[in-house]
């Protein structure tokens, strides 16, 4: 009776302790997984082929479902040996009785592998419109105020779930291999006790075998057949493959390789040969003396942001280079490119716990107080119920509040070169003037690249660069290009 209940205690003991290890593996695993593919999108940076709704549900959700493959296996590899077990067990008691048992077993591994070929192709059907259903959502999220204020609810919500019928149709034919493999296992199961019963009767009357060993024989095969009675973890583990796949076409993206260079002591030039984006700009030559203040305008499309991202090193040109003070920006380390050119936009993602990290986002030490100063939000910041220890959450900023932390943190470095895109559009014109010139008086002689459509701005610039189709049509002062009646509608178009 004692050794009963040790056996029993150690059984249960045994069965707390795989499902406690089990979890634990797979928690690490995920987490392993996250970490790796969230660091490797943000390699890849924002011009990634992936959503960032995608994204998302490419580290929830598929790291999720790959991160169970190791303890799948783990169960798999345990069943599969404990079917070889009871062959071994049954080629003990009967040689006969084991080679009935072993003619089975290529059944069962050959009902796992359709099963595993079937599903496949519907799991990772099913995670790809889940995808696609979460960017379509997080874009409706982000966009909220203007689907309302455009009476679009309807259509939108037709928008993001047009991927449900997709994803309906993968998960009913999930579920249909899943009812296809446990009816032909429910009669797999059966047959092979059947069978070797069979045989087991057979070595009765042939006077080989006892009642007990016919017993025996059949608890043997029962529990050989144990992996067939747990055909849901080949469900799991199709699913654990159809997640890697679409984890591994992510890190099959490889981002573009970091520089290594030192950036030498320069005023801040800038060279642009020969760049081109396709889709955007076509052959841009241009040079920019240092300290000069650059107003980039053209009409809506003629591709001032995406020329803006590539001068300040955000994307990397199809064909082409620019350098600041003589390196191509490709080569320098980023922390040299971070330090040394500073990027504000017309719709400024604030990352940080609070104001003051908002405007010190990836700085170690930076003057915040007066990277505000100069970007004329510092009055507000102070007015804030903490000042700039206020959390982001309980600030309340509106759009031009916003763009100005933004500038703040483009400022916060000192960097050699500014590129301002958009950066002070939700700003009044005399508001705008008072910041361009507290950013000449904190940072005197740095080369200014500033996106516009306003005239007031262009007029201010030491030098106007006009695109018109991805092409620079001209570059002088604003009062020379002033005459040319194309030019002067880019910002007749830009006020209406």
């Amino acid at each position: 009776m004692l050794v009963l209940l040790v056996l029993g205690s150690g059984g249960v003991f045994a069965h707390v302790l795989a499902a406690l290890l089990s979890a634990r593996i797979t928690a690490a695993t995920t987490a392993r997984l996250r970490v790796n593919l969230a660091e490797h999108l943000v390699r890849i940076g924002h011009r990634g082929p992936f959503a960032a709704g995608d994204s998302v549900s490419r580290i929830t959700g598929d790291c999720a479902g790959a991160g169970q493959i190791t303890a799948t296996l783990v169960e798999i590899i345990t069943a599969a040996l404990l079917s070889a077990g009871a062959l071994v067990a049954l080629a003990l008691l009967d040689w006969r009785i084991a080679l009935v048992y072993s003619v089975t077993l290529p059944l069962a591994v050959l009902l796992a592998r359709s099963h595993l070929r079937s599903t496949a192709a519907d799991l990772l059907a099913y995670q790809e419109a889940s995808g696609e259903l979460g960017a379509r959502l997080l874009d409706a999220v982000t966009g909220l105020r203007t689907i309302a204020a455009s009476g679009v609810a309807e259509q939108e919500s037709r928008r993001v779930l047009r991927p449900l019928d997709r994803l309906g149709q993968a998960g009913a034919g999930t579920w249909r291999t899943q009812a296809r493999l446990m009816w032909r296992a429910g009669l797999l199961l059966p047959s092979v006790q059947i069978v070797v019963l069979g045989a087991a009767g057979v070595g009765v009357l042939g006077g080989r075998l006892t009642v007990g060993d016919v017993l025996a024989a059949l608890g043997y095969a029962t529990a050989g057949m144990g992996i067939i009675r747990q055909s849901t973890l080949f469900t799991v583990l199709a699913r654990a493959r159809s997640c890697a796949v679409r984890i591994t076409e992510v890190h099959r993206n490889s981002p573009a390789p970091a520089g290594a260079r030192a950036l030498p002591p320069g005023p801040g030039e800038v060279r642009v040969d020969g760049v081109a984006v396709s889709g955007a700009l076509t052959g841009i030559d241009l040079l920019i003396p240092a300290g000069t203040v650059v107003a980039v305008a053209g009409r809506s499309g003629s591709g001032k942001s995406t020329f803006a991202e590539v001068l300040g090193g955000l994307r990397p040109p199809d064909r082409g280079r620019v350098l600041l003070d003589g390196v191509p920006l490709p080569e320098l380390d980023p922390a040299e490119l971070r330090d040394a050119v500073g990027i504000a936009f017309e719709r400024p993602m604030l990352l940080g716990s609070s104001v003051a990290t908002a405007v010190s986002y990836g700085a170690d030490e930076v003057d915040v107080a007066a990277a505000c100063r100069a970007a004329q939000v510092h009055d507000l910041v102070t007015r804030l119920p903490d000042g700039y220890l206020t959390p982001l959450a309980d600030a309340p900023l509106s759009g031009g509040e916003a763009q100005r932390l933004g500038l703040a943190r483009a400022l916060a470095r000192e960097p050699r070169l500014l590129v301002l895109d958009d950066a002070t559009a939700g700003l009044d014109t005399v508001t705008e003037a008072r910041v361009e010139h507290a950013m000449a008086v904190a940072l005197p002689g740095r080369t200014r690249i500033v996106v516009t459509n306003r005239a007031g701005t262009a007029h201010r610039a030491d030098l106007v660069v006009w695109l018109d189709d991805g092409r620079i049509r001209g570059t002088a002062p604003h009062d020379e290009l002033w005459a040319d009646p194309d030019y002067r509608a880019v910002f007749t178009e830009g006020a209406a």
